[in-house]
């Protein structure tokens, strides 16, 4: 099997830049046999690969990642690690909220045992989040549904008025917020190369490594630019990249969200914003409104919308335009702040399925997936991962029920249907919500 597409990675991505520079691992340049390959160094890859070292501590397992962890689209989302599911509406999605908690509490306990035990350079913190409406109409619509399931799910919850967000956010743009506590927030390219550089030791990271191709016969052989892997067990975590490996055809939608990061506010600006306490903002309504972080060293970051992008690449002019939009944004919600530029602007590609399912499981006898993470990917991940490797390992893990219960990606219309269908969706999305702006 050949591969015929690559990530591109640039040199763009805020969160890595503010982080002391990093020494990459070393290429293939060798031909070497494993017990385990694992594919793709994002959060999924490096949880698969670091619960494969713990489950076999006498097996070896290497890991293979096209680019460089951190660089990759693990270390440019907004850096929320995500303990609640979305707004639901029956008692059977009720049920699967519970789930979801429970998935997503296990990868942040996870994730937090790592970062604590390796000292991990990521900010990593359980500030909560603010769940914000726009609009009198978003509030109704969406925030208060969302509180009566977390009343259902009996999660602690602060409902929170224009006034109050005001006053926690620094901005009076927003109608009212729902704050919950258990959100933890992080640099997310800190946390992704810290994952990366604390494999245990029976695990071998090779980054700038792309596969080119893939045999699976005898076992799996995969060939990079330099070398290649031999392995009997393989564990697939390269996200929008799955059917270039045969899994998932038509079943992944690839989807961009852009986002800038401020320089950090001088003394002057910390007091003309008046909020000392880092937050993180997401909008009620994430295709139309945007996502907000305030970091620990007081830079404010601005994500907006998630976009369809088929071709996977943003040109420089159109990062450019996004920088002046998001500089836009930031000063129509902080007008105190007018001379802040934004430092930093990137692009980061999510896997998405059509029904928000994850590509999960076993998809060949020596094959497991963990992929398609529908923008969640700090959590869901992280999840996905450590399941696929115990799956993988016959461990018994009750968590690996909730994961398959959350079902498998259908089947998008064929190119160029599906083009036309999923940028018409995102149109009248926008159009019909546009009171969330």
């Amino acid at each position: 099997m050949q591969i015929k597409a690559f990530p591109k990675e640039d040199t763009t991505n805020g969160w890595s830049k503010i982080l002391p520079t990093r020494t990459p691992k070393p290429a293939l340049e060798d031909h070497v046999a494993a017990d385990w390959l694992v594919i793709g160094a994002g959060y999924a890859g490096l949880a698969a690969a670091r619960r494969l070292a713990e489950n076999r501590p006498d097996e070896s397992v290497v890991v293979l990642e096209a680019g460089q962890s951190g660089m990759n689209a693990s270390g440019r989302n907004s850096g929320f690690g995500i303990d609640l599911p979305h707004i639901v509406g029956t008692l059977e999605e009720l049920e699967g909220s519970r789930r979801y908690m429970n998935l997503a509490r296990a990868a942040l306990d996870y994730l937090e045992t790592s970062v604590e035990q390796h000292e991990i350079n990521c900010d990593w913190s359980r500030d909560g989040k603010y769940q914000t409406a726009s609009s009198a109409r978003g509030s109704k619509e969406l925030l208060e549904p969302f509180a009566k399931e977390l009343e259902a799910l009996v999660e602690p919850f602060t409902w929170i008025d224009a006034a109050g967000c005001k006053e926690k956010l620094g901005t009076d743009h927003f109608h009212s917020a729902i704050y919950t506590p258990y959100c933890v927030l992080m640099n997310p390219a800190g946390l992704t190369q810290g994952l990366a550089d604390s494999l245990p030791n029976n695990a071998t990271l090779y980054e700038h490594s792309p596969v080119t191709t893939l045999e699976q016969e005898n076992g799996i052989l995969a060939t990079t630019p330099s070398g290649s892997v031999r392995a009997p067990r393989m564990i697939l975590a390269v996200n929008t990249y799955s059917c270039q490996f045969g899994q998932y055809q038509g079943k992944i939608m690839p989807m961009v969200a852009h986002a800038s990061l401020s320089r950090p506010l001088n003394e002057e600006e910390r007091a003309a914003y008046g909020v000392e306490k880092p937050w993180g903002v997401t909008p009620a309504n994430a295709f139309v409104s945007i996502t907000m972080r305030y970091t620990n060293d007081h830079r404010i970051l601005i994500r907006e919308g998630i976009d369809y992008c088929p071709g996977q690449k943003i040109s420089e002019s159109k990062r450019l335009a996004l920088k002046a939009r998001h500089k836009q944004l930031f000063d129509d919600r902080f007008p105190m702040l007018p001379n802040v530029e934004m430092e930093h602007t990137w692009s980061g590609f999510v896997a998405m399925a059509r029904n928000g399912s994850p590509g999960f499981g076993q998809v060949a006898p020596n094959i497991w997936t963990a992929v398609c993470q529908n923008a969640v990917g700090v959590t869901k991940g992280t999840a996905a991962g450590m399941l696929a490797a115990d799956m993988a390992c016959q461990v018994d893990n009750p968590l690996i029920d909730d994961m398959h219960s959350l079902g498998q990606p259908n089947s998008f219309p064929p190119r160029p249907f599906m083009d036309i269908g999923v940028r018409a969706n995102l149109t009248w999305m926008r159009l019909m919500n546009r009171h969330e702006r």
